[in-house]
């Protein structure tokens, strides 16, 4: 069973940093594409920002030059580092994955949420 856990939500103040952390665990022979997402309250799903397994990466508008995402394969993990936070911000942000299994096949993963509220 393969798995993403998301850490690192929190409340922040406006203006202000935090950095989530997405971990996959399970038996897993590699890592394609991952992407982080956020859906706040009364809104769609949207994705946030994303990176290729050749580390390639794009943004949304919203948050380009504020966000960055990054990735370690080896560990197995993804990270986003999200300064000078805005209220807008406020969502859960979810971490997607797609996982190559022993199988041979590619399956989409999505991990559990992790709740980023920014206010003062």
């Amino acid at each position: 069973q393969v798995q993403l856990v998301e850490s690192g939500g929190g409340l922040v103040q406006p203006g202000g940093s935090l950095r989530l952390s997405c971990a996959a665990s399970g038996i897993i022979r590699s890592i394609g594409a991952m992407g982080w997402y956020r859906q706040a309250p009364g809104k769609e799903r949207e994705l946030v920002a994303h990176i290729g397994s050749d580390l390639s990466t794009n943004y949304a508008d919203s948050v380009k030059g504020r966000f960055t995402i990054s990735r370690d394969n080896a560990q197995k993990m993804a990270y986003l580092r999200m300064n000078s936070l805005k209220s807008e911000d406020t969502a859960v942000y979810y971490c997607n994955a797609y996982v190559l299994s022993l199988s041979g096949t590619y399956r989409e993963v999505w991990g559990q949420g992790t709740l980023v509220t920014v206010s003062s």
